[in-house]
């Protein structure tokens, strides 16, 4: 199934995308997205369901984050090799976890919202892990079992907040909107190698990244398995897999995002994003 939710801000329904590419409005069988809505045990309950004969929803409507909300949004930081080279730092021997603050959270077309103070917002492609089952202390090989399903993210950080301020990254990654995921939600039977899609991101119609996701140093199911040796991964968590090269810190000089920018990413299956950059 490929998940959405539509509408104005704060107003969204939870809706899906058919094999015709309509959007078809689930309201009338799913209260919302977030938490154990998005569980294997009842989107496996939605998938069995007559779909098909939902609504379809007419005209252009505004799409919103896919997850109404995230009990834990994490991330996985240098988890790409050439980027870890362009950010001067050593390639991790484990994934580097840290967290966004759940308040980032923030749909595919709402505007990226440079804070007060910033002075170096930064873009990050990532493909994102939605959690879909409990998950503690887990092998490698069950790890995929406990996956919802996946979402494209813009991961955007103020490196001077990140890297400046002393404590540690949240900091730099937690102003509202810097947690953007979407347009879609894609069940794990949609993606059958997560370790096999493309990246892209573009500022201003300028290519900035482009990867692909068999280079990430530390795969998804090696990522779940890591994390549930720490801490008990929850239905609608969110996990960031870490971005490829190409971020503006690692440029020459560094580039960051100022008001007016436009920035487009894609993650393949997943749908792009379109993001006007503003200030706060």
């Amino acid at each position: 199934m490929k998940l959405v939710r539509f509408g104005p801000a704060g107003q969204e329904k939870p809706g899906m995308l058919d094999k015709h590419g309509r959007l078809r409005d689930l309201s009338g069988l799913v209260a919302d997205f977030a938490g154990n809505t998005v569980s294997l045990a009842a989107l496996a309950e939605l998938a069995a369901r007559d779909l098909e004969s939902a609504p379809v929803v007419a005209g252009l409507e505004r799409l919103g984050p896919p997850l109404a909300w995230v009990p834990n949004f994490y991330c996985i930081g240098l988890n790409y090799a050439a980027h870890a080279a362009e950010t001067g730092a050593a390639k991790p021997a484990e994934p580097l976890v840290f967290s966004k603050a759940t308040s980032s959270l923030a749909g595919p077309e709402d505007d990226i919202i440079i804070p007060k103070a910033a002075s170096r917002v930064d873009w990050e492609v990532e493909l994102g892990v939605v959690i879909g089952k409990p998950a503690l202390n887990i092998s490698e090989s069950e790890a995929l079992d406990h996956v919802a399903g996946y979402v494209a993210i813009n991961d955007v950080s103020e490196r001077s907040f990140q890297k400046d301020r002393g404590g540690q990254w949240i900091k730099g990654k937690s102003a509202p909107s810097f947690g953007k995921i979407g347009p879609l939600l894609v069940t794990r039977d949609e993606v059958p190698d997560p370790q096999a899609l493309d990246l892209s991101l573009a500022v201003n119609g300028s290519a900035r990244q482009e990867s692909n996701t068999s280079d990430m140093i530390f795969s998804v199911a090696e990522i779940v398995a890591y994390m549930s040796q720490f801490m008990r991964l929850m239905p609608g968590d969110v996990i960031a897999t870490g971005t490829p090269s190409g971020v503006g810190l690692g440029m020459t000089p560094p580039q960051f995002l100022a008001p007016g920018d436009v920035v487009a990413l894609e993650v393949a299956g997943l749908g792009r994003q379109f993001s006007q950059v503003v200030a706060a």
